[in-house]
């Protein structure tokens, strides 16, 4: 659909940040199973980029760390503030990332969302 391959890039504060680059490089790290990067609305930028993150089986790692390594790899505006640690991330009928039921969970207030400052 055109209109959620429209939502594969976020506005934010004037910048276009790509969501499946930031999904490449963070599965890029090696306690990242699956990563979703969605649009969540922002009061300061309008909109900013919040990682859906799926760890390895019986691997731990921290928002703060996830951060930390992914700002040594792309743009500090396109880093995420927030992090949200789930099981899986959702798939269409095709197997791709269905981010609209990330986007309508966390309207709904049903994901745990960590905000670092």
């Amino acid at each position: 659909m055109i209109s959620d391959r429209a939502k594969d890039v976020i506005k934010s504060g004037g910048e276009w940040v790509s969501s499946v680059d930031l999904e490449n490089t963070l599965m890029g790290h090696p306690a990242i199973l699956e990563a979703a990067v969605i649009g969540v609305p922002d009061d300061r930028w309008d909109e900013r980029p919040m990682a859906c993150v799926v760890l390895k089986p019986n691997v731990e790692a921290t928002a703060e760390e996830l951060r930390a390594w992914l700002t040594e790899r792309t743009a500090k505006f396109c880093v995420p503030e927030r992090w949200t640690f789930i099981t899986e991330v959702p798939k269409t009928s095709v197997g791709k990332f269905d981010k609209k039921v990330l986007r309508a969970a966390n309207t709904a207030g049903e994901l745990s969302v960590e905000k670092l400052a």
